[in-house]
């Protein structure tokens, strides 16, 4: 026996099938019979893409005509458990509305979620998800020993998205029941940050700063060779949680976790909660004045110096290429 069907519960933007939606279905292909997904929104417009990464139909909740998307698919995928239709995994990743569908369908079948899941395992019929403990130093697996819905939130980056050559994916409609009171909620507005590169959790080269920066002014170096190298700028908690930059640009275990081919730390010593959100990046360079600095442990390329000295040459040298 193995694991009939997973649903993936699918985001998408105004260019398409977000990246997390496109892993987990990359993933589920390999773990189930079948692998569907369930989203709000007009899925005809996207059945191709999600049926070439492995999808073979797509579930819609229709238009959110301004509500909140957790409510509505929460809702349906909860009446598809009780109709007898619904999967036996619901995947979503690690994002707002992720964790919003995740929370509301957990309170609504009485069922647990597994969070920060960094890899899923096949035992049987039943799926575990991996996940780091003690600082990221050591993984867990975690499973259910019951036959009800298994609900995991996955960390983006976890996977790759790959396409299986297959065609464009059914579509169906799915009843969304009674909402009660929490159909009332209405976005009436939405807040958009404005940014010209490249965005962080997708960029090829993404140049963080820590706090051996030493001041908020100095932030200001890594924006300017991040640009230089057509790379997003990112920063470590301690440099977020001073208000140096925004929350958005937060690299690690309660930020964002990157991949990107080149991860370039400068002034950032290393603590474990930071290397759980970019250990995973291609080649990683690390600037630190401190040679005994944990960063250098995991770094490909290592600079002993201070980055107010070997930054401001950098970006000299970048800007005398042109």
């Amino acid at each position: 026996m193995g694991i009939s069907k997973i649903w993936v519960y699918g985001e998408t933007t105004e260019a398409g099938v977000t990246a997390g939606t496109l892993e987990l279905v990359t993933k589920a292909r390999s773990l189930a019979d079948t692998v569907e997904v369930v989203m709000a929104g007009d899925a005809s417009a996207v059945s191709g893409e999600l049926g070439a990464h492995g999808a073979a139909t797509v579930h819609t909740v229709g238009d959110l005509a301004g509500s909140l998307p957790g409510t509505k698919v929460a809702s349906a995928i909860a009446g598809a458990l009780a109709a007898g239709v619904g999967p036996d995994v619901l995947l979503a990743a690690t994002s707002y509305d992720g964790r919003d569908v995740a929370g509301r369908l957990s309170a609504k079948v009485d069922r647990p979620v597994i969070t920060n899941v960094v890899d899923l395992v096949g035992d049987g019929d039943r799926l575990l998800g991996s996940e780091p403990v003690f600082g990221g130093t050591t993984d867990v697996l975690t499973g259910f020993t019951d036959g009800g819905l298994a609900i995991f939130l996955v960390r983006p980056k976890s996977f790759v998205a790959e396409e299986s050559g297959g065609g464009p994916a059914a579509v169906a409609e799915l009843a969304v029941g009674d909402l009660g009171n929490t159909g009332g909620a209405l976005v009436k507005d939405r807040f958009v940050e404005e940014s010209t590169g490249p965005k962080l959790d997708e960029a090829a080269v993404v140049v963080s700063g820590g706090r051996g920066l030493g001041e908020a002014e100095k932030y200001e170096m890594i924006e300017t060779l991040a640009k230089l190298v057509k790379g997003a700028p990112g920063a470590s908690r301690a440099v977020v949680d001073a208000g140096w930059v925004p929350y958005s640009y937060q690299v690690g275990q309660t930020g964002k976790v990157v991949k990107p081919t080149v991860y370039l730390a400068c002034g950032i010593s290393g603590a474990t909660q930071h290397l759980v959100g970019m250990k995973g990046s291609a080649n990683i360079v690390a600037i630190n004045k401190d040679e005994e600095a944990p960063i250098f442990g995991i770094a490909d390329l290592g600079i002993v110096g201070d980055v107010h000295k070997v930054l401001p040459k950098l970006i000299e040298a970048l800007q005398a290429r042109g």
